[in-house]
């Protein structure tokens, strides 16, 4: 999520905002550089970004532009942390 027309190219305020309510949900989630992953059933992480928009125009800010890159598969269950092991450890393996 971006705040679009605060007059500010820092948006660390914002992201202070909106990830102590990403935090307030059951949802696994991991803050990086480049945004944050959330993780859960497809109705639930969809549900707490529509919640994130209307709570932040609630907080003043008038736009909102969000990016949203899904994931899943049927095959089996994965996290985000499960991946990030198999490319270490195929990393470790090729050392």
């Amino acid at each position: 999520m971006v705040p679009l027309g605060t007059g500010s190219p820092s948006v660390s305020d914002f992201v202070a905002l909106v990830e102590k309510r990403i935090r307030a949900s059951h949802l696994k989630s991991t803050l990086h550089s480049a945004g944050t992953t959330i993780e859960g059933p497809w109705d639930e992480v969809m549900n707490l970004i529509g919640d994130l928009h209307e709570f932040a125009h609630a907080s003043g800010y008038v736009r909102v532009h969000t990016d949203i890159r899904v994931g899943s598969r049927t095959d089996k269950v994965q996290t985000a942390q499960d991946k990030m092991d198999v490319v270490n450890k195929k990393l470790a393996e090729q050392c």
